[in-house]
C-alpha cells in the first residue's frame, strides 16, 4: 500500500531551564514524522542532539534522503541499512512500528509478545544549580522513588550532599554528563558510597574512558555517551556495569531492543533514558523500560505543555499514555 511521509520540526517550551554540565535548554526541538497509508497514521519522534553532530536541519535532510524508499514500502529492517543511528532513524522507525500496529489492529506490545506498558518508577531530575537550590528542588520531589542528580566538576560533593539531605530515602543516579576526569571519579568514590548513590552515569568523556577497564568502582558506573548500538558492547562490557539505552542514540526501537537484549545477555545492567522530549518519544521507550533496572524518562515532565494524551508523572511514577496515543488502537 502506498505511503505518504510527512516530517516537521516541532518546538516545546520548557516550564523551567534544564541545566546540565553541557549547557542549558529552555525548549525541546524535536522532529515529528507521520506515515500515512490507507487513512491510517503512524507517528514517531526524534530529538536531534548537537553532542552527536545532529541538528533539526540535518535530521530533516536525512529523512528527506530516504523519502522515496519509505514511501515505496521500506520497512524497519531496510531502514537500518538506509540511515545511521540517530534522531532521524528513530523518528522513522517508531512511526513504522506505530503504523504496523495500527494496520494490524493490534498493539506494539502484542507485536513484541510483551505486556502492555504500565505504571513504572521513573527518575525525576534535579538540574545543576547552587547546592541550596538543588536541595530545595530535591525537597519538593523527595517522595519520588528515584532522583537523577545533574552535576559538573565544580562542586559535585556539595551538590550531591544537598540532594541527599533533602531526599534521604530516594535512590540516586548521579550524572556528570562527561564533565569529570579520572582523578575526580577516583576522589568521589568514598562520598558516592557514603551517600548511597545507586549509579554513576557517564562521568568521563566517551573517548577518555579506557582506564575504566582496570578500575573497580565502589558503585556501579553506567555508559551513556559511550554506547549507542549492540556492536559497541565488546568494548563497553570491559568498562561499565550498566548501559543507558536511548532510542535517539540507537536510532529507533528496533535497534534499541537489539542493544537491550544483547546487554542483558552479557550480564550488564540496563537503564532506559531519553532526551528532553514530548511523550511521543517516551511511549516507544516504555518497551525498553520494562526490561530495565533504572528508568529515566522524565523528558515530558519538563515541558510547559506536552502532546495531548501523553504520559503522566505521578510523584515519580510514570503512567503510560492514553490508549491510542502511540502503538495502540
Amino acid at each position: 500500500m502506498p505511503r505518504t511521509l510527512r516530517a516537521r520540526h516541532d518546538c516545546f517550551a520548557l516550564s523551567q531551564p534544564f541545566r546540565i554540565a553541557r549547557g542549558v535548554k529552555t525548549q525541546a526541538d524535536v522532529i515529528t514524522v507521520e506515515l500515512v497509508a490507507g487513512g491510517i497514521v503512524g507517528r514517531g519522534e526524534g530529538v536531534p542532539y548537537p553532542r552527536y553532530g545532529e541538528s533539526v536541519e540535518s535530521a530533516l535532510a536525512a529523512i528527506e534522503s530516504v523519502r522515496g524508499a519509505i514511501e515505496d514500502g521500506a520497512g524497519r529492517t531496510e531502514l537500518l541499512a538506509l540511515l545511521p543511528a540517530g534522531a532521524a532513524r528513530n523518528a522513522l522507525d517508531c512511526a513504522l512500528w506505530d503504523l504496523e500496529a495500527r494496520q494490524a489492529g493490534t498493539s506494539v506490545a502484542a507485536l513484541l509478545g510483551a505486556p502492555e506498558p504500565g505504571r513504572i518508577a521513573s527518575a525525576l531530575t534535579v538540574v545543576i544549580d547552587i547546592p541550596m537550590a538543588m536541595g530545595a528542588a530535591a525537597h519538593r520531589i523527595a517522595g519520588a522513588p528515584l532522583l537523577k542528580v545533574k552535576v559538573d566538576a565544580s562542586i559535585p560533593d556539595a551538590q550531591i550532599r544537598a540532594v541527599r539531605a533533602a531526599a534521604p530515602e530516594a535512590r540516586l543516579i548521579v550524572d556528570p554528563n562527561e564533565s569529570w576526569d579520572r582523578n575526580l571519579v577516583e576522589a568521589m568514590q568514598p562520598l558516592l558510597a557514603e551517600l548511597r548513590v545507586d549509579l554513576l552515569e557517564q562521568p568521563v568523556p566517551a573517548n577518555e574512558d579506557s582506564w575504566l577497564e582496570d578500575f573497580t568502582p565502589l558503585i556501579p558506573i553506567c555508559a551513556d555517551e559511550s554506547v549507542h548500538l549492540a556492536a559497541d558492547l565488546d568494548v563497553i562490557a570491559r568498562r561499565y556495569g550498566h548501559v543507558n539505552v536511548k532510542l535517539d542514540k540507537a536510532g529507533g526501537l528496533t535497534a534499541a531492543l537489539e542493544l537491550a537484549h544483547a546487554a542483558r545477555a552479557r550480564g550488564l545492567g540496563l537503564m532506559t533514558g531519553c532526551m528532553v522530549s514530548s511523550s511521543l518519544s517516551i511511549a516507544p521507550a516504555l518497551h525498553i523500560a520494562r526490561m530495565s533496572d533504572f528508568v529515566d524518562l522524565d523528558g515530558p515532565v519538563w515541558l510547559r505543555e506536552d502532546r495531548p494524551g501523553g504520559v503522566r508523572d505521578q510523584a515519580g511514577y510514570l503512567a503510560p499514555p492514553q490508549k491510542g496515543f502511540w502503538g495502540t488502537q
